[in-house]
């Protein structure tokens, strides 16, 4: 789904900053950049490398956005999609990002005008713990232990 909110946000504030160093997959998004480089996507190699390549993640509050940060062990400021603004189909990027934010894993702008100034403090935002691609050894007990009955 597109997020022109959050494409136009980090576009004009990167403009503002005169910032060069800004690369956004923008996905479906009506709206073009004029201030940063973009793809609408990329394949999947390359977007670990970019990841990888990346000092800071700025996304949306998905939780496949959320885990490849903490996986990659990279910091990342989410702005969650609003079911109000019919971005998705209900706040739960809300409720992610809040509970997210609560537990210092991730940096939250819940708006763009709150994501102005915390992406003038991207040197102070700190990756969460770094996690492995698979659950622990406890959840996966307990997953396997509930479905054997």
């Amino acid at each position: 789904m597109p997020f022109d909110r959050l494409v136009r946000a980090v576009d004009a504030w990167a403009g503002s900053r005169g910032r060069s160093d800004v690369f956004a997959q923008i996905g479906p998004s009506e709206y073009r950049p004029e201030h940063i480089e973009h793809v609408q996507f990329l394949e999947p190699e390359e977007f670990r490398g970019r990841v990888e390549g990346a000092s800071v993640l700025v996304a949306h509050a998905g939780m496949g956005s959320i885990l490849t940060a903490l996986e990659a062990g990279k910091p990342i400021l989410v702005m969650p999609r609003r079911g109000d603004l019919h971005e998705t189909r209900n706040d739960h990027q809300v409720a992610t990002a809040e509970r997210f934010g609560q537990r210092g894993a991730v940096a939250v702008a819940m708006d763009e005008n709150e994501l102005a100034g915390r992406l003038d403090e991207l040197g102070s935002v700190e990756a969460g713990a770094k996690i492995g691609p698979y659950g622990s050894p406890e959840l996966i007990d307990a997953i396997k232990g509930y479905i054997n009955g």
